[in-house]
């Protein structure tokens, strides 16, 4: 969808902000530009809607070759949202979301009709926030109307210049959250420029990684983290790479131990015996549907009365999550918790348990990640040495 081909930009007093740069953007890809001030990333960026032109080198969109398009023509066939939103005062937010839309020349009423679906795809109910005026908003709200606005005429090539960067970070952390979950359902090209490597490591399908006006290595989030391919992008993820690993890391079932399981509707007696031959502490219990109810401790089940149920010694299951979730959502459910493990459900069902994830199963998920990208090979294939397969004095 966009591809860049050694393009350069060199102001007049000899300072090149971006030298012979090359790569390409798939359609419905997401790609992060991160680096520090001044490397390029946002000059780059405003090529592709010519807000700045290059000073030597192509730039295509969808084929085309951008230096023959009319810059006013490009830009509506391209979404802009910066950090500061830019909203117009004096506008509703209504109007504000339909600017795009009435500047193509939509009749007004199709035109706020969609400015209306798109205000309620990034959560701000139109009837409540419709005829509202930017002031009265917050700063996140105020930025997912510029998502909104962006989007308006849907455009293929979605442009992000730090678009959370200007609010506190738990609302920072709601936006990225609706913001995935609104690029899962749009599927737009998106160049998004950030410096912050959390950021572009947790949203990117690739990262572009920045020298001075150069990209240093443009891949996978993970391989970035697990493999950087310069000293220079080492130092830039930062020595604890690892653990910024974890939130691209997803928790897969052969991550997964498979403790004994009971029902609630089972005799406690069947508990205990199946706890004492498996030798464990405790077992998961699940509901007539195999969803996840909770757990029970097997001293609790061995001392309890002859003759009841799980059911009525079964204890609730805080610590849980869906299977495909981030390694960092289930380390931080573990410390939430304070947790030894944690169940693990498939999230296309309404709770059926997989298995159980512990500590250690977490750190050979990790291990398997990095190995699996450096062989490039499946991580379920992957074998790790851990203290338990290595055999003693």
């Amino acid at each position: 969808m966009i591809r860049f081909e050694q393009v350069t930009k060199r102001y007049a007093d000899g300072t090149t902000a971006v030298d012979r740069l090359s790569f390409e953007v798939a359609e419905g890809e997401l790609v992060t530009l991160v680096g520090p001030s001044g490397c390029g990333k946002t000059t780059t960026m405003k090529m592709v809607n010519r807000l700045i032109e290059p000073t030597e080198g192509r730039i295509f969109l969808d084929g085309d070759d951008i230096s023959a398009i009319d810059p006013v023509r490009l830009r509506r066939r391209i979404g802009y949202v910066i950090q500061q939103v830019g909203l117009f005062p004096h506008k509703t937010i209504l109007e504000n979301t339909a600017t795009v839309p009435h500047l193509l020349g939509w009749k007004r009423g199709k035109a706020r009709e969609r400015a209306a679906e798109l205000l309620d795809l990034v959560g701000l109910d139109p009837s409540v926030h419709g005829d509202r005026y930017p002031e009265q908003l917050s700063g996140g709200q105020r930025q997912r109307v510029g998502v909104a606005r962006a989007l308006a005429a849907d455009p293929p090539v979605l442009l992000m210049d730090e678009p959370f960067g200007a609010v506190d970070p738990v609302v920072r952390e709601r936006l990225q959250n609706e913001f995935l979950r609104l690029q899962a359902r749009v599927r737009k090209t998106v160049l998004f420029v950030t410096h912050d490597i959390e950021e572009a490591v947790r949203l990117g399908d690739r990262i572009a990684v920045y020298g001075q006006g150069r990209i240093e290595q443009f891949d996978s989030p993970a391989t970035v983290l697990g493999a950087p391919a310069t000293p220079y992008v080492a130092d830039f993820v930062g020595a604890d790479r690892g653990l910024k690993r974890l939130s691209v890391t997803p928790v897969e079932e052969s991550d997964l131990d498979r403790p004994p399981v009971v029902h609630l509707d089972d005799p406690l007696a069947k508990a205990t015996e199946r706890l004492r031959a498996e030798g464990a502490r405790w077992a998961v219990v699940l509901d007539g549907d195999d969803q996840l109810h909770g757990w029970i401790p097997a001293e609790e089940a061995s001392s309890a009365r002859t003759g009841g149920t799980v059911r009525e010694h079964a204890r609730r299951m805080e610590a849980w999550l869906p299977l495909g979730s981030p390694l960092k959502q289930a380390f931080a459910t573990m410390l939430q918790h304070d947790a030894g493990w944690i169940a693990v459900v498939d999230p296309e069902s309404t709770g059926r348990f997989l298995g159980v994830l512990t500590p250690a199963r977490l750190h050979e998920a990790l291990r398997r990640s990095i190995d699996a990208d450096a062989h490039d090979v499946p991580r379920a294939g992957v074998a790790v040495e851990t203290v338990a397969t290595v055999a003693g004095p």
